[in-house]
C-alpha cells in the first residue's frame, strides 16, 4: 500500500469487516471514500490468501477513474481494466479468456460489461426451475385460500413467462462456446453503486400496493445468479457491495439487498419469500395523498408502517456497515438550503387544470391506455413545472419562471465570486441539450446567462464530455475555475463527479424521482476537498404544479430510509415523519397554491413535528419509568448494602488500630498471619506475603491468612499479569501487589486508611440516587406540554381532509403512478391497467 496514504478509521473497519466476516455492504454516505475501502479489501484479501482473483464491477463511466485510484493506493498491483472495445462481440471471448488465464490481482469492469459475461446454462436452468416451483406453490396456496382471481392470474402469467425462458434454454440447437462466469476463476466480487441492481424479480400475492415493483431488470437477475454461485463457492464470504444509498426508493430494496448478501440467513429464518418478510416487518397503510395533478387528494395504499425494526436492523447489520454523515463527521462545508418558490404563469394554471381533467378520464377508463395514461400525465406534469415552452415551444418566455429565477441567482453568485473564480453546478434531468435545435432548458439557461454578461467559454454541459479524456479535462477546468458554471443531469453528473474544489453553489432545477438522486446531487458540493467553508444549495419549485406531488413522493420514500440509515438505535415500530423528511415536506408546502391544500400541508408539518415531540416525550417517560421501577431501586439497595458493609469494616479497622502498640513504624506493626504463622516484623511479613504469591498454583482466590482483623486472600489477575491481595471483612477490599515487600504492607495500610472516605462517598451516592428518584417521579407524572395544541391541530387537519377533494375510487384503482422513473411508459402501463 502507498505509505503516503493513510486510510480513515471507518475505512480500516470496513476492510476488517470484509476480511474477518462474510458478505458485506459498505453503506457509507456519499464522499466517505468507498473506492479506497474496496480497493484495500480486494488487495488485502489477496495478500492474506483469502481469495485468488477479485472482480470490481463499477459504473461504466468510472472504470478508468477507478483504475487510477486503485493504482494510487497500490502502485505495484497487477490489474486488468476493461474498455468498451474489449466487450464488442468480436473481442469479448478474447477478453474473457485473458481474465480466466491471467494471474491478476483484480479485474475492473463496467456494469453493462459484467452483464455480458453469462453464467452456465445449467445454473440458469436450475434457478428458473426454482422460481417456477416457488410461483407454483404460491398459486396453489392462493387457490386453497380462495384468493383473489386477479392475483392468481398475475402469478400464472409470470409462471408462463418463466417457462418460456426455460424452453429457450433447453433448446440445444444453439451452442455457444463463450467462457462462462464460473470459468473465470473469480472468487471475490466487489460491486460499486450496488443500488443499480435493485430491480430484482420478486413475486407477491399483495395487490395495488405502491412501492412494490414486480418488474424485472435482466442485469439484476444476472447479478443474483452470480451472487448465488459465489455464495456456494465461498460459503457466503465472497460478495462486497458498496453504495451510499442502499435503500433509495422503497422497502423492497432492503429485502433485495438481503437476498443478494444474506440469502441463506433469510432461508433459515423462513423469510426468503417477500410476503413472509413483509408480514414480519411491515404493514400496508391506506393514507390521504395529494393527487399527482396537484389539484386534489386521493387515498393510496403503500408500505408506511414498520414493526420489529430492532430485529430487522440486527439482521441487516450482520452484513451492512452503515456510516452516515453524522457518524463520520467528515470535514465538509456547511450547506445553506434555499427553497425558491415561483408563481405559475396563466398558461401553466390552465395546463394543470387540463392535467386534472385527463387524469379523471384515465381513472374513469374513458380513454385507451395507449392514447393517454398516468405516466404520460406524470411526464407532462414534470415538464410543465420546469418550463411552459416544454409543453408548447411557441409560448413566450415567462420572466418569473424557474429558469429565469435560476439564471438570476447563478449570475449574482458568478459576479460576487468573480475574484476567486468560484464555480457552480446546475442539475436538470429533463430537457437535455439536443443537436436538432429544438427548445431545451440547458440552451435557454446558457442564453440568459450570456445575455447578462457571463462569457460562453465559462459555461459547459456535462453531455459534451462524451469520453473519459474529455471528462477528465472538463473536471480539471471546473476545479481550477476556468469553467465556472457546469450543467448536467443526475445520471451523468452524479456519482464519480469530483469537481468540488471551488464549488460555491448548486441549483436543483427539477425534482428527481428518488431521495438518493438528491443526495447524489448534494454530494457533489458537500464533499471533502471543497475550499469553501460554507456553500449554498437552491431548490426551485413552481407553485400549483406537479412539483408538489414530486416532493411529497420523496417525503414518503425518505421516511423509511431515514429510520434505517441512522446512527440511532431504531424504535420498535415507526410510521410517522421524522427530522430528515421534514425538509422535503417544507419544500412540498411551498409548491402548493390552493389555500386549503396549503393549510393542510402546513398542518401536516406542524402535526408531524408535534407527534415527533410527543413520541420523544413518551419515549423519555417510558425510559424513566423503567429506571424508576427497576434500575434506581436496585442501585439504592446495593448502595445501602455497601454502606452497611463499609460501616462494619471501618469499625473493625478502628478497633484494630486502637489496639496497636505505640512507638515507631516498625514497633507499631500489629502482626500478620500467613499460612498459620504469625509475623511480628513488618519486613518478614512482607517477604512471606511475596513467597505465598509465588507458591500459588491456581488463578482462583486463596485464603492466605489475616491482617488487622480482616481475612487475607491472594489471587492472580491473568489479564493484567499481577498478583492481588484482598482484605475481607463485611466487604472485600483489593489492592495490587508489587515486588517491594515493605511497599506491599504500606499499600494494605493505605487501603484500610481510605475506608472512612469510601464510606462517606457511598453515603453521598445514596443521597444523589434518592434525589434522582424524586426527580424521576415528578418527570413521569408531567404531561406532554403541547398536548392541547396537538389535539386542536389534529382536529383541524381531520376537517381539512374532509373538505378537500377525495377520490374514493382510488381505494380500488390500480396504482398507476410509478415509484421510480419510467423507461417504457406505454408498455408498462398497459400491463398494469388490465
Amino acid at each position: 500500500m502507498n505509505p503516503e496514504i493513510r486510510l480513515r478509521q471507518h475505512q480500516v473497519n470496513a476492510v476488517a469487516r470484509s476480511l474477518y466476516g462474510g458478505n458485506s455492504l459498505f453503506a457509507h454516505c456519499v464522499g466517505a471514500g468507498k473506492t479506497f475501502a474496496m480497493t484495500a479489501a480486494a488487495m488485502e484479501s489477496k495478500h492474506l490468501g483469502l481469495c485468488n482473483k477479485s472482480m470490481l464491477v463499477v459504473p461504466n463511466h468510472l472504470t478508468e477513474q477507478w483504475a487510477a485510484e486503485f493504482l494510487q493506493l497500490y502502485p505495484s498491483a497487477n490489474i486488468l481494466v476493461a474498455t468498451k472495445k474489449d466487450f464488442e462481440t468480436k473481442n469479448r471471448k478474447k477478453f474473457c479468456a485473458r481474465i480466466a488465464t491471467g494471474d491478476y490481482d483484480a479485474i475492473i469492469i463496467g456494469h453493462s460489461q459484467f452483464e455480458k459475461i453469462p453464467i452456465s446454462m445449467e445454473r440458469q436452468r436450475q434457478q428458473l426451475e426454482e422460481q417456477i416451483y416457488e410461483i407454483t406453490s404460491g398459486i396453489r396456496e392462493l387457490k386453497e385460500a380462495k384468493g383473489e382471481r386477479y392475483a392468481i392470474k398475475q402469478l400464472e402469467k409470470t409462471r408462463k413467462t418463466l417457462q418460456t425462458k426455460l424452453a429457450k434454454l433447453n433448446d440445444t440447437s444453439r451452442k455457444d462456446d463463450v467462457v462462462t462466469f464460473e470459468e473465470l476463476g473469480v472468487d471475490r466480487l466487489f460491486v460499486d453503486e450496488a443500488d443499480s441492481y435493485k430491480n430484482l424479480f420478486l413475486y407477491t400475492k399483495m395487490r395495488n400496493v405502491a412501492g412494490l415493483s414486480q418488474t424485472e431488470a435482466q442485469k439484476s437477475s444476472d447479478m443474483f445468479a452470480k451472487c448465488r454461485y459465489l455464495d456456494e463457492l465461498t460459503g457466503g464470504r465472497g460478495i462486497i457491495f458498496a453504495t451510499g444509498t442502499p435503500i433509495s426508493n422503497s422497502i423492497t430494496e432492503m429485502y433485495t439487498m438481503q437476498r443478494y448478501l444474506q440469502y441463506e440467513r433469510l432461508r433459515k429464518q423462513g423469510l426468503q419469500h417477500f410476503d413472509s418478510w413483509a408480514s414480519t416487518f411491515g404493514e400496508t397503510v391506506t393514507a390521504i395523498e395529494l393527487a399527482p395533478e396537484g389539484t386534489g387528494y386521493r387515498a393510496k395504499t403503500r408500505f408506511a408502517r414498520f414493526y420489529n425494526l430492532p430485529e430487522l436492523m440486527n439482521m441487516f447489520k450482520e452484513v451492512a456497515d452503515i456510516q452516515t454523515a453524522d457518524m463520520l463527521q467528515l470535514p465538509v462545508p456547511k450547506a445553506h438550503f434555499h427553497n425558491v418558490a415561483v408563481p405559475p404563469s396563466d398558461f401553466q394554471r390552465e395546463m394543470v387544470a387540463d392535467l386534472a381533467h385527463r387524469a379523471e378520464r384515465v381513472r374513469a377508463k374513458e380513454v385507451e391506455p395507449h392514447e393517454d395514461n398516468m405516466l404520460k400525465i406524470t411526464n407532462d406534469g414534470r415538464k410543465l413545472a420546469l418550463d411552459q415552452r416544454l409543453a408548447n415551444p411557441m409560448l413566450p418566455d415567462d420572466e418569473g419562471s424557474k429558469v429565469s429565477v435560476c439564471a438570476d441567482n447563478v449570475f449574482r453568485l458568478w459576479k460576487e465570486h468573480e475574484e476567486k473564480r468560484l464555480a457552480q453546478l446546475v442539475f436538470c434531468d429533463l430537457s437535455i441539450p439536443k443537436q436538432d435545435g429544438t427548445f431545451n432548458v440547458y440552451d435557454e439557461l446558457r442564453r440568459k446567462l450570456t445575455e447578462k454578461g457571463v462569457p460562453t467559454e465559462e459555461i459547459a454541459y456535462i453531455h459534451d464530455a462524451n469520453t473519459e479524456v474529455k471528462k477528465k479535462e472538463l473536471f480539471a477546468k471546473v476545479r481550477t475555475g476556468q469553467i465556472r458554471i457546469l450543467l448536467g443531469s443526475t445520471f451523468k453528473m452524479g456519482a464519480g463527479t469530483n469537481v468540488q474544489t471551488k464549488l460555491i453553489a448548486l441549483h436543483d432545477l427539477d425534482c428527481p424521482w428518488r431521495p438518493r438522486d438528491l443526495e447524489q446531487r448534494s454530494g457533489r458540493i458537500i464533499r471533502q476537498g471543497n475550499q469553501n467553508s460554507e456553500v449554498h444549495i437552491f431548490r426551485y419549485v413552481t407553485e400549483n404544479t406537479f412539483d408538489a406531488y414530486l416532493y411529497q413522493t420523496l417525503e414518503n420514500k425518505q421516511r423509511f430510509i431515514s429510520q434505517i440509515m441512522t446512527s440511532k438505535s431504531p424504535v420498535r415500530s415507526a410510521e410517522d415523519i421524522d427530522e430528515a423528511a421534514l425538509s422535503y415536506a417544507e419544500v412540498k408546502a411551498l409548491a402548493t397554491g390552493n389555500p386549503y391544500i396549503k393549510e393542510k400541508m402546513d398542518l401536516d408539518i406542524q402535526v408531524s413535528k408535534l407527534k415527533l415531540l410527543k413520541a420523544n416525550h413518551l419515549s423519555q417517560r417510558y425510559a424513566l419509568e423503567d429506571r424508576l421501577l427497576k434500575v434506581l431501586p436496585q442501585q439504592v439497595k446495593s448502595t445501602e448494602d455497601r454502606i452497611a458493609g463499609y460501616e462494619q469494616d471501618v469499625a473493625l479497622y478502628l478497633r484494630s488500630k486502637s489496639a496497636m502498640p505505640e512507638g515507631t513504624d516498625e514497633s507499631k506493626f500489629p502482626g500478620m498471619v500467613i499460612k498459620d504463622f504469625t509475623y511480628t516484623e513488618r519486613a518478614a511479613a512482607g517477604a512471606a506475603l511475596l513467597e505465598a504469591c509465588k507458591g500459588m498454583t491456581s488463578s482462583e482466590p486463596q485464603e492466605a491468612g489475616s491482617y488487622l482483623g480482616f481475612s487475607l486472600w491472594l489471587s492472580f489477575d491473568s489479564f493484567h499479569k499481577e498478583y492481588k491481595a484482598t482484605l475481607r471483612g463485611a466487604l472485600g477490599h483489593t489492592v495490587s501487589l508489587g515486588m517491594d515487600a515493605g511497599g506491599n504492607i504500606t499499600r494494605l495500610n493505605n487501603m484500610l486508611a481510605d475506608l472512612p472516605a469510601k464510606l462517606e462517598h457511598s453515603r453521598q451516592q445514596l443521597s444523589t440516587l434518592l434525589q434522582q428518584m424524586e426527580t424521576a417521579k415528578e418527570q413521569v407524572e408531567a404531561p406532554f406540554e403541547k398536548e392541547q395544541e396537538l389535539q386542536t391541530k389534529s382536529a383541524r387537519l381531520a376537517e381539512l381532509n374532509a373538505l378537500l377533494n377525495m377520490d374514493k375510487r382510488e381505494n380500488e384503482a390500480v396504482d398507476s403512478v410509478p415509484d421510480d422513473e419510467p423507461e417504457a411508459p406505454e408498455r408498462r402501463v398497459v400491463g398494469r391497467e388490465r
